[in-house]
């Protein structure tokens, strides 16, 4: 017989672990605790998160917990009821952890400073205010909003190279009036 055609009995009884030395009643081995207990976690896992693959990792890191202690955990009074409370402290601080995220995924922006947004608009208002109105309505549709000059010059009733000329023609003056007389 090969070692994968042998059965391997598990008991099944939560209030049954096998018995340690001298009849403590305790478990002695780490995977005759997890055999007896996994299928109880699991199940009640799955009823407070209602989600078989969060249960499944809740109930590995709470065994993990467990198997990293198992010298102290194994000699206490009740291992069984350490599980649970440990499994339901990885429950909690991963739901916390999921709140945390939420929270700053959907944390909104910082508060719209009315003033801040009245200046910029005021700066960009002088600005353009000595372009000519076909030199300011070319650069904001071109420049500002990304419009092709096909695109504006149908919003402006005019040919595409009629745009082309205004929207170069406002740069300019914008330069010039900002200082900077560098060629377009």
């Amino acid at each position: 017989m090969t070692p994968m055609d042998e059965t391997i009995a598990v008991p099944t009884a939560v209030d049954d672990p096998p018995a340690g030395p001298e009849g403590s009643g305790r478990p002695v081995e780490f995977e005759g605790f997890f055999a007896e207990q996994h299928a109880g976690l699991f199940g009640a896992l799955w009823l407070v998160t209602r989600n078989r693959h969060e249960a499944e990792e809740i109930m590995q890191d709470a065994f993990l917990r467990l198997w990293e202690r198992w010298d102290r955990v194994s000699a206490m009074e009740d291992p069984v009821g350490y599980l649970y409370r440990t499994a339901m402290n990885v429950f909690r601080s991963r739901r916390r952890r999921v709140g945390v995220a939420l929270r700053r995924v959907a944390k909104p922006g910082p508060p719209d400073d009315g003033l801040a947004a009245v200046e910029e608009r005021e700066v960009v208002v002088r600005a353009l205010a000595p372009l000519t109105p076909g030199q300011r309505a070319a650069v904001v549709l071109v420049d500002v909003l990304g419009f092709t000059s096909e695109e504006a010059g149908k919003a402006l009733r005019v040919r595409p190279s009629t745009v082309r000329v205004l929207a170069a023609r406002g740069r300019a003056a914008l330069r010039k009036e900002m200082g900077d007389e560098r060629p377009s």
